[in-house]
């Protein structure tokens, strides 16, 4: 068993990764309730002229949870999710009884992963004080060091799943069970041996950052630039250091669409936050963060100061990795981009909603369609290889400032290099791809269109085979730059 060791910055896509947190308050619900008022028009605070209200909360079932302070609220009426994603279509919530007994032990998956990848498993915790958390955020990285790629697969917390020496149970509660049961590696140990059992993913090591690690993290960072394609709106404290159990140290706050500047606290909001959407949409805004870290890290020769920044955060992350580790690391970090990622998430219909027979609403495993989901996230794709060639030029000929930046960061999603640079005009009113490779090949050109929604473009055949870019496009005002990440094919 390896011994733990505290330890602040990871390297490469481990660091980056560290950087996330997960639900604002311990108990039953993890979203203090608030009754949606009004939705601010931009990414300033916006205060609401009514105050929310708290109801008493209610028991949830758990076998190992110690309740160590007041519990949270519950909303007093259902809040309708907004804007991002259309929640009724994408995430079903029919209670029927799954067709196999889910109160049984399930066979273990057969492994996914083989010896050429390291796997991470990065963990955010609401652990502050006393005993009693949970880890709410759940993301696998697998990287291929050699060829310089990594797949993200963000878990739902209310997975259900076969626990070693518990049984069936969430998967957010392994954790912390693992450590008051004294499991062999304790905490990390068990979590390790149940997302093996369920996932088929062999997790070579853990790191656990909780929310005021997170927040140290990113401001150590001088904060993140975040590509927020999709406006959001939800509850924030107006300062970190209110009272959460009080409602008027709340307001609504709305960021994007637009390239926003966070330090650690917003960046711990919209990683965190989902009183107005999902744990589902919540996994999508975590893996954007981690991106806006990573690209951080590279733009600051952050890599270079590692043995310094493992002194100055000792405290900030809970990892089996140590400073050797990093610094092994480090040099195949560099080499990766924002294309050489790709994002993964377990959601329906990989899952389904369905209610404990106390009471308790979680999420069952559809074992095809995710054993098909895990399949491709563990497995190493060519074609990012190839699409690693096409080098894609983004202008901006719309009013809308930073549609560039938006646009560039939906491509690097498919796995596509791109670049920046101005346009000669900003009143186009209809987009534009100019395709420059020799060969005008019509497939791979619909693929950038599929990529970033545009269905009428303008399509203008320009063959240069001097050209050090593969595709121009020049955005005009139809382009709408909010998009699904589930939904972009790598």
């Amino acid at each position: 068993m390896k011994t733990r060791n505290r330890l602040p910055f990871l390297v490469g896509v481990i660091q980056v990764c560290l950087l996330i947190s997960c639900s604002p308050v311990r108990g039953n619900s993890t979203d203090l309730p608030f009754i949606l008022v009004t939705t601010a028009p931009n990414a300033s605070p916006t205060p609401t002229p009514f105050q929310p209200s708290f109801t008493t909360p209610t028991q949830i079932e758990s076998e190992f949870i110690l309740p160590t302070e007041t519990p949270s609220p519950l909303p007093t009426q259902p809040i309708a999710p907004t804007a991002t994603v259309d929640l009724a279509t994408l995430f079903p919530t029919s209670a029927a009884p799954p067709p196999v007994d889910p109160g049984l032990q399930p066979e273990a998956l057969s492994p996914l992963t083989d010896q050429e990848t390291i796997n991470i498993l990065l963990i955010g915790s609401d652990q502050r004080s006393g005993l009693s958390y949970r880890t709410d955020t759940l993301v696998i990285a697998i990287m291929w060091p050699s060829e310089g790629q990594v797949s993200l697969i963000s878990i739902p917390r209310d997975l259900w799943i076969y626990i070693p020496t518990v049984g069936m149970q969430r998967i957010n509660t392994a954790y912390q069970s693992g450590e008051i049961n004294s499991y062999q590696g304790g905490g990390p140990g068990l979590l390790k041996d149940a997302i093996q059992y369920n996932l088929g993913i062999r997790i070579d090591h853990t790191a656990m950052v909780d929310f005021d690690g997170f927040r140290r993290i990113v401001d150590t960072l001088g904060g993140i630039d975040l590509p927020v394609s999709c406006a959001y709106t939800d509850w924030r404290l107006i300062d970190p250091s209110f009272d959460p159990y009080d409602e008027n140290n709340w307001w609504l706050y709305s960021v994007g669409p637009g390239q926003i500047h966070m330090d650690g606290d917003l960046a711990l909001w919209y990683a965190r936050s989902r009183s107005k959407s999902s744990d589902f949409d919540r996994g999508r805004r975590q893996q954007e963060v981690l991106r806006a870290i990573f690209t951080k890290a590279l733009q600051t020769e952050t890599f270079s100061k590692i043995p310094q920044l493992y002194l100055d955060l000792s405290q900030t992350v809970v990892t089996d990795l140590g400073l050797n580790d990093l610094i092994h690391m480090a040099p195949y970090a560099l080499k990766l981009s924002n294309a050489d990622i790709r994002g993964y998430y377990i959601r329906p219909p990989y899952v389904s909603a369905w209610t404990t027979p106390g009471g308790a609403s979680v999420q069952l495993p559809n074992e095809a369609s995710l054993t098909q989901l895990l399949a491709e996230a563990t497995t190493f794709s060519p074609r990012v290889i190839e699409r690693e060639a096409i080098q894609v030029e983004v202008q901006n000929g719309s009013q809308v400032e930073a549609l560039d930046t938006l646009a560039a960061f939906r491509l690097n999603y498919a796995g596509y290099q791109t670049r920046l640079a101005p346009a000669d005009r900003r009143d186009y009113l209809s987009s534009v791809v100019i395709d420059h490779t020799p060969g005008q090949d019509a497939a791979k050109r619909a693929a950038i269109l599929l990529t970033l929604g545009l269905n009428s473009a303008d399509q203008i055949s320009l063959p240069d085979s001097s050209s050090t870019i593969s595709y121009r496009v020049i955005l005009g005002a139809d382009y709408d730059s909010c998009f699904k990440p589930e939904e972009i094919p790598h």
